[in-house]
């Protein structure tokens, strides 16, 4: 493909060389580059690729996409722009044939719930007959092929590339959780969103490496509602109305509270649970196709009001994409969200989840969840990740010491860090409580112990890695999979009366 083409969109000048060469994959890693290549050079958080472009021309880079005027191998077209990371998304959506504009685009984006309520939209689209793809935290599924994510949000090139795929697939739709440093690093630009869903608003991903401050962070979730027609969201949230301020789509609400009309409303919420089943059903308040108010039960395989939102969130999309809200009940009450409120262990007198809980706000709102499901104790074996706010570190020891009877203390991912200092943290948080607590850092003892000194009525929840498959130590990621941790723990007590779930 002609360099010309895939520069159609942007505003550029030329420095050396012609923008007639031939190019056969755009990237921003040297690690891909190979001849004909276009290298964008961006500056990231840890490195400037800049300082990369020898190392890219002699792999063959047939131009440099750069944003300083240095000096560069006469043997290379040079192409300066004002924005690197807005050129390398715009220039990979050209290059793969803009394959956003053949698929219904959905984003997803907010401090919690993005990867529940993109894995129900997508699963319920599937059941309806659809053929959706999924980008997010716990994998992205082309319609080809299912891979791991390092990111949420991956690189713009990757993007394209897997929407690309997608469209070829037959695929109709793509769902897709956006990050707010996904937005902020300008992944997703050039995409228009069909339809954009906000869940919520918390003080998290704010620190060095993230978000400058919370101002920044509101600002970053703000820009999917201006690249989205219609915007879905929690009008409960306080920061609603900021989120969806001058943005010019047209909103769709939900919530569960009264303090405004509602699209879509959830009340006379039941917990539901018995020793083959743990969930929560709610009437659904909505305005039918003639324009009348209706309702519908709608029960959900999963425990806690924050699904609640989740699931009236996705209701939402799915309706505004043709299904009728029986059928919404239908397909959701089959879903299921990997590491989200996972069943991985289930007594007729308790339980044990595996959850993704790894910041304060997400662990109040299970270990406030479970409380409501049992009259014995709140068990969390929980540790924080290395390379985060110390401030997170902190705040989750407290929010454990508040809401949870017994804290068990381990590591998460510590990455590069220290594990005995990530949980000097947690202590600190936890001491500001009279919350119990024990420390046991190794993280396969630490659910044995829980689930060994299991007591009757027990609700125990594995929380901060929920899907993930590894621990990360040191740049080395070791095989770990918090549900498999259970059911070795289940299977050594040697439990008749529990029904264990095998993955």
């Amino acid at each position: 493909m002609k360099l010309s083409v895939l520069l159609t969109r942007l505003t550029y000048e030329v420095l050396q060389g012609t923008k007639e060469a031939e190019i056969s994959k755009v990237t921003n890693d040297t690690r891909e580059v190979e001849k004909g290549t276009a290298f964008v050079c961006i500056r990231g958080y840890r490195t400037d690729g800049h300082k990369y472009v020898k190392e890219a021309v002699e792999k063959g880079a047939a131009a440099l996409i750069v944003k300083e005027n240095n000096i560069f191998p006469e043997n290379v077209t040079v192409i300066r722009v004002q924005d690197t990371r807005y050129a390398l998304a715009v220039m990979s959506a050209a290059f793969y044939g803009y394959p956003a504009g053949k698929l219904t685009m959905i984003g997803v984006t907010g401090t919690k719930g993005k990867t529940t309520t993109a894995c129900m939209i997508q699963q319920m689209l599937g059941l309806a007959g659809h053929k959706a793809g999924l980008i997010g935290t716990i994998r992205t599924d082309t319609g080809r092929r299912i891979l791991k994510n390092q990111n949420t949000t991956p690189e713009s090139c990757r993007i394209q590339e897997y929407l690309a795929e997608m469209a070829e697939a037959g695929c109709d739709v793509a769902v897709m959780e956006v990050s707010s440093q996904g937005l902020k690093l300008g992944r997703t630009s050039g995409i228009i969103f069909d339809v954009g869903v906000f869940t919520n608003l918390g003080r998290d991903h704010i620190g060095e490496g993230e978000h400058k401050d919370f101002a920044e962070y509101l600002q970053c979730k703000h820009l999917l509602f201006v690249q989205s027609k219609v915007g879905i969201g929690n009008a409960d949230d306080p920061f609603y109305e900021e989120i969806f301020d001058r943005t010019g789509c047209r909103r769709i609400t939900y919530g569960i509270k009264y303090r405004r009309a509602m699209d879509y409303l959830a009340d006379n919420i039941r917990n539901k649970r018995d020793k083959d089943y743990f969930g929560i059903s709610y009437n659904l308040r909505f305005i039918n196709e003639d324009g009348r108010p209706e309702n519908c039960e709608i029960c959900l395989p999963m425990p806690g009001i924050f699904n609640i939102y989740n699931s009236l969130a996705a209701i939402a999309t799915v309706r505004y994409l043709g299904m009728t809200v029986k059928e919404a009940a239908m397909a959701i009450r089959k879903v299921r969200v990997p590491g989200r409120m996972e069943t991985a262990a289930l007594w007729e007198d308790g339980a044990v989840f595996v959850d993704y809980a790894h910041n304060a706000m997400s662990l109040e709102n299970i270990l406030r969840m479970l409380r409501a499901y049992t009259s014995g104790r709140v068990v969390v074996v929980f540790g924080c990740g290395g390379g985060r706010s110390r401030e997170r570190r902190y705040e989750m020891g407290e929010t454990a010491g508040k809401y949870a009877d017994f804290s068990i203390i381990t590591t998460d991912n510590p990455r590069y860090e220290e594990p005995e200092k990530i949980i000097e943290d947690i202590i600190i948080g936890m001491n500001k409580t009279e919350g119990s607590y024990v420390v046991i850092p190794d993280r396969r003892t630490a659910v044995r112990y829980a689930i060994e000194k299991r007591i009757p009525g027990d609700m125990i929840v594995i929380a901060g890695k929920g899907h993930e498959t590894y621990q990360e130590i040191r740049g080395v990621r070791y095989q770990m999979d918090d549900r498999l941790l259970v059911s070795e723990a289940v299977r050594k007590i040697g439990r008749e009366d529990v029904r264990e779930y095998h993955y």
